[in-house]
């Protein structure tokens, strides 16, 4: 049985990409994904047929490549970050849960489906920073395209009460500008203006920013669509060393 491969290619930086991804790369012979994605693997897509499908040709994307797998090539439909992490993993199982689907591709059924983990950018600056997500923490996506912002707005409430560190992905884009700094309104009703607030462009890439700043002082202006911003805790703190600012959030090992 040929085997599809769902995989994860970290934050950017190859350095980042485990083994078994790697591994997964070389056994493919045909790649699906956004262009930007397999730029950034370089050349271990030597040699490989690749197949770019823009922004906002997701479906088309998962279908390509379950139809490639069926036809008996060795596959991997690509994402940044972790592919079961707001990404295109959840699509092939959508696809595969539609009747209409399957009943038009019966092939599918005998593809074997390996998952394959990778760092997500929610990791990727939590390692930069310190180790703000070391007690309880949630991620939210402010994208109201495919979630309406009711329930979203519903997410950051109960976030807020729940006094969870909180990642935000997809913070904003051209079209979405007035999210985060809803986000930030909300928030700011259930933790200290003071809360720190750290902002992540193209992690681990050499173009990589760190901003660190506070849930008051957050300035959207300082967000792009390649951003991740995580917001502290009402225990999170900051410090500052000879080197650098970090962030940590306490888990309550001095009280032991």
């Amino acid at each position: 049985m040929t085997t599809l491969y769902l995989l994860s290619t970290g934050p950017g930086d190859s350095a980042y990409l485990p083994p078994i991804a790697q591994q997964a790369l070389a056994q493919s012979q045909h790649l699906v994904a956004y262009g930007l994605y397999l730029d950034l693997l370089g050349n271990l897509t030597d040699n490989k047929q690749r197949h770019e499908l823009p922004l906002g040709k997701e479906i088309a994307r998962a279908r390509l490549a379950l139809n490639l797998a069926a036809d008996g090539h060795s596959t991997a439909l690509i994402s940044s970050g972790d592919i079961g992490i707001y990404a295109m993993a959840t699509l092939v199982f959508e696809l595969l849960d539609t009747p209409k689907e399957r009943a038009q591709n019966p092939k599918w059924e005998n593809i074997t489906i390996e998952v394959i983990p990778g760092i997500s950018a929610i990791q990727a600056l939590a390692s930069r920073v310190g180790a703000p997500i070391a007690h309880d923490f949630c991620t939210i996506s402010l994208s109201d395209l495919l979630t309406p912002w009711d329930v979203i707005e519903k997410r950051l409430h109960a976030a807020g009460e729940g006094d969870f560190v909180i990642a935000f992905y997809n913070p904003l884009s051209h079209k979405r500008q007035w999210q985060l700094a809803k986000a930030k309104q909300i928030l700011l009703d259930y933790r200290p203006a003071t809360t720190p607030v750290m902002i992540g462009k193209n992690l681990t890439r050499d173009n990589e920013i760190i901003i660190y700043t506070t849930l008051e002082n957050l300035d959207i202006k300082q967000v792009d669509m390649l951003s991740l911003v995580m917001v502290g805790n009402s225990e999170s703190k900051q410090i500052e060393t000879a080197q650098k600012k970090w962030v940590y959030t306490p888990r309550g090992y001095n009280t032991l």
